[in-house]
């Protein structure tokens, strides 16, 4: 099932995709259900939205594809290598990343992000996937020569629109199969099976409950392949996985 976070005549509403129409939901199905209206609404005249606005956290994972990790002179850790991102950080389908002033770097990251279903706190790794409500598309854009120049992470990757997310979250998504693909200007720039995660996704999410609590809406971005690079104004970043479908943002300048 395909959740989707969309604008239409002036109101915010969710829905479930039905083929070309979405299906409206009577509230926010993170923690309203999946009660319906009764109303459907064409996919082709709705402006589709980052499908979940964390109320609490962003968490990334760093360096959790040894490719990746490689490519730019790191060691893979041994445990996850966490930190956050601030809600504010992220936007949706169509908006713009905006290249802040103060950074000659910004990198795009595609990755696969899991979105919590119900609080977690000191999760076992068998349990993990029962947290989960579902996954979407992100990009875990940084401003990679603040992220050296700073030794800590929350400004590289924490300006408004470093966390595109959408452009729908799927509630089944078989993680064996899924593919992480990145194309800037059309060119593909990444190309990794998301099974090349040095910590999978229901270890990071018992590693991260067991130092703080997870809740419904909190974004895991769980990390990227290899192949990331520099972006700049005028490019059109798009981030695909099979199941999920195609998040496409723009670049600009500040």
């Amino acid at each position: 099932m395909k959740i989707v976070r969309f604008s239409h005549e002036e109101s915010i509403r969710y829905g479930v995709v039905d083929e070309t129409d979405i299906v409206v939901l009577a509230g926010d199905p993170l923690f309203a259900g999946f009660d319906t209206t009764g109303q459907r609404v064409p996919l082709r005249e709705v402006q589709l939205l980052a499908p979940v606005i964390p109320r609490s956290k962003v968490v990334g994972v760093g360096r959790n594809y040894r490719d990746h990790a490689a490519e730019l002179g790191n060691e893979a850790p041994a445990e996850p290598l966490l930190f956050f991102k601030p809600n504010t950080s992220v936007i949706g389908p169509g908006d713009a990343i905006v290249r802040p002033g103060i950074s000659e770097r910004v990198d795009f990251e595609g990755e696969l992000v899991a979105v919590i279903g119900r609080v977690a706190r000191n999760v076992s790794v068998e349990d993990a996937a029962g947290y989960v409500f579902g996954y979407t598309i992100g990009n875990d854009v940084t401003a990679r020569d603040l992220q050296k120049s700073d030794g800590q992470w929350a400004r590289a990757k924490g300006f408004d629109s470093f966390c595109p997310i959408g452009p729908a979250i799927e509630t089944d998504l078989d993680l064996a199969q899924a593919r992480i693909v990145t194309r800037v200007n059309g060119e593909v720039k990444q190309d990794g099976p998301v099974s090349d995660m040095i910590h999978s996704v229901a270890e990071v999410i018992a590693y991260a409950s067991a130092a703080f609590t997870l809740l419904p809406g909190d974004l895991i971005m769980t990390g990227t392949p290899a192949g990331v690079g520099p972006i700049v104004a005028g490019d059109v970043v798009e981030i695909e996985i099979p199941g999920l479908g195609l998040l496409r943002n723009p670049v600009r300048d500040a």
